[in-house]
C-alpha cells in the first residue's frame, strides 16, 4: 500500500483493532470457563488461586490474545486490499 492509501486506512485499521481485543477478550473468557469450570480467569493479585494457576492464565490470555487480535487485524488489511482493488489482497 502506498502512503495515501495506509493514511485512508488508518482509522478503519483502528476500529478492527479494538474490535480484535475485544473478540480476543470473549474467546479468551469462553475458553477459560471451559477448562476450569470458573466463571472468569484469576486477577494477579487473587488470593484464592495459587501462583501456578494465575501464571497459566496470564500465559494462556497472552496467547489467545495475539492469535485472535492479529487474526482480525490481518483478515481487516486483506479486506480492505479487495476493496481497494489492490491484487495483493487475497
Amino acid at each position: 500500500m502506498n502512503g495515501v492509501l495506509k493514511a485512508a486506512y488508518k482509522p478503519l485499521g483502528i476500529v478492527v483493532g479494538v474490535l480484535g481485543g475485544v473478540a480476543a477478550n470473549l474467546v479468551f473468557g469462553q475458553i477459560w470457563k471451559r477448562i476450569s469450570n470458573e466463571p472468569t480467569p484469576p486477577n494477579a493479585t487473587d488470593e484464592d488461586y495459587g501462583t501456578r494457576e494465575v501464571l497459566l492464565a496470564a500465559v494462556l490470555q497472552g496467547a489467545v490474545f495475539g492469535l485472535v487480535k492479529t487474526a482480525v487485524d490481518r483478515a481487516g488489511m486483506r479486506g480492505f486490499q479487495r476493496l481497494i482493488g489492490d491484487r495483493r489482497g487475497r
